[in-house]
């Protein structure tokens, strides 16, 4: 399934313990079907001194599902369903479903 998620796109999640949070793409991984979200899904990683040179408990974020989040309209700042379409050159670009919005350019 191909994503429609880019790096750096605003999305909210829509299901899960983070339900409602809105964050920051930082990672797509489209082999996967997940994402990396600013904020979202943080876990504690305990790292030892003999393997990184540093000791301690770091906080990272986690991958989520691509179908857990909703990428927000920039027109209407509400989450939306996106979909491939043209643009008047004849390239590939993302339209926003609910105002109809061209997401990319």
């Amino acid at each position: 399934m191909a994503t429609r998620l880019k790096r750096d796109d605003m999305v909210v999640v829509i299901a899960g313990k983070d339900k409602g949070v809105r964050g920051r793409v930082l990672k797509v991984i489209p082999e996967f079907g997940r994402v990396i979200i600013e904020g979202v899904n943080v876990v504690k990683k305990h790292r030892s001194m003999r393997k990184h040179g540093e000791t301690g408990i770091k906080e990272t974020e986690a991958s989520i599902d691509q179908s857990n989040v909703m990428l927000v309209d920039p027109g209407t700042d509400k989450p939306t369903r996106v979909r491939m379409g043209e643009d008047k050159d004849g390239k590939k670009v993302r339209i926003a479903v609910k105002s109809g919005t061209v997401l990319d350019g």
